[in-house]
């Protein structure tokens, strides 16, 4: 990991941080990450997202290297009152360019250390089966619960699993 990366948690998106952002997403979706969003995707679309995604128990955080935005993950609380235990690991992205530098590691660290604090024992997330982000997940003591078959449409049309993952902390 780099000396110079640095992780923010974003509160509320400046028009600058949104703009960010947006990029970072079609970046991502261009290079083929399954992140609920097909390829080609429009700034317009991207920001509308990203106004979408700040609300109570939502934390957003970005990842900088050398002062450009590099990554972000998301730590999503459940609220519901049976639910208080656990939270969701959500769009965790790097941008294609910086990859292998330790950011997504970065990113899910600071996302579990968060979701400690919040008392949060159960994390889970899900990702397409075959991407390189299910080594990352392993790696950090993921357990594997199952595979949805044709969960998730790619831009090239096809249907592609998910595999679905949870995390004792």
């Amino acid at each position: 990991m780099s000396a110079s990366l640095s992780i923010q948690l974003l509160q509320h998106l400046t028009p600058a941080q949104a703009t960010e952002l947006s990029k970072l997403l079609q970046n991502v979706v261009q290079d083929g990450a399954s992140i609920g969003f097909l390829s080609p995707m429009s700034l317009e679309e991207a920001e509308q997202y990203w106004q979408s995604v700040l609300e109570p128990g939502a934390f957003l955080w970005a990842a900088y290297m050398d002062g450009s935005l590099v990554g972000t993950v998301q730590l999503q609380l459940a609220m519901k009152r049976n639910a208080t235990h656990r939270a969701e690991i959500a769009k965790l992205m790097v941008d294609p360019s910086a990859r292998r530098h330790g950011i997504a590691r970065a990113l899910m660290n600071t996302a579990h250390e968060q979701a400690a604090v919040e008392n949060r024992s159960l994390l889970i997330l899900d990702t397409r089966a075959g991407d390189p982000s299910n080594k990352l997940y392993h790696s950090l003591g993921y357990i594997e619960a199952g595979r949805i078959p044709g969960f998730a449409r790619s831009s090239e049309g096809g249907l592609d699993a998910t595999v679905i993952y949870y995390l004792n902390l």
